[in-house]
């Protein structure tokens, strides 16, 4: 099975193109703006670097979340479109998810996301939430996550092991909807 992995959610692009656990192709570059413009060609590249056609791809594999509000809907649009556009299904995957499992699924595993405006945790159990994504206080995420392993804060997803990880699961169990776990910090004209 190929899959293309995707990431955009944290202050990265990340791309990657997996053949039964194989990695063809795996691009990445540090950037906190500039997804929009970056993510096709880089997928382009990738496609190039792993020798596929597009065609060949059996799905897309795109983080949806928490992170970067903009960077989430670049990946998840792209990843989305790219999906519709090959008749193959997309695989959405939690940004904390990707981070906590990207080096397995035995024991306890969990990640850590700090943004200036929130911080977010999950943490797996033999691959399974046992505490499901969701936001924190700052500093909170000690107490929850004694005896795991801990990705973050401060770490990028790695888009060939959400690509590897993805070609397992279930496309009807992991939507490619956003997680948004926080409310939107905008307040509307007139106060709404």
């Amino acid at each position: 099975m190929i899959v293309l992995g995707i990431d955009t959610s944290l202050d990265a692009c990340s791309v990657a193109i997996v053949r039964d656990g194989e990695i063809l192709a795996h691009l990445q570059e540090t950037m906190t703006r500039g997804q929009a413009e970056r993510l096709a060609p880089m997928v382009r590249e990738a496609v190039q670097q792993a020798g596929v056609a597009f065609s060949e791809v059996d799905r897309v594999a795109v983080t949806t979340g928490p992170g970067s509000f903009t960077g989430v809907r670049v990946g998840l649009s792209f990843a989305r479109a790219l999906a519709l556009s090959i008749g193959k299904p997309c695989i959405g995957v939690s940004t904390l998810e990707a981070l906590a499992l990207e080096d397995g699924e035995e024991g306890a595993r969990a990640a850590v996301i700090e943004t200036p405006g929130a911080s977010y945790v999950a943490r797996y159990e033999a691959g399974a939430a046992v505490i499901a994504p969701r936001n924190i206080e700052r500093g909170e995420h000690e107490a929850l996550l004694v005896g795991a392993r801990l990705k973050g804060p401060g770490v990028t997803v790695n888009a060939a092991a959400l690509a590897a990880r993805a070609a397992r699961l279930d496309p009807a169990r992991y939507p490619s909807d956003p997680t948004y776990l926080r409310a939107p910090h905008v307040t509307l004209p007139g106060g709404a």
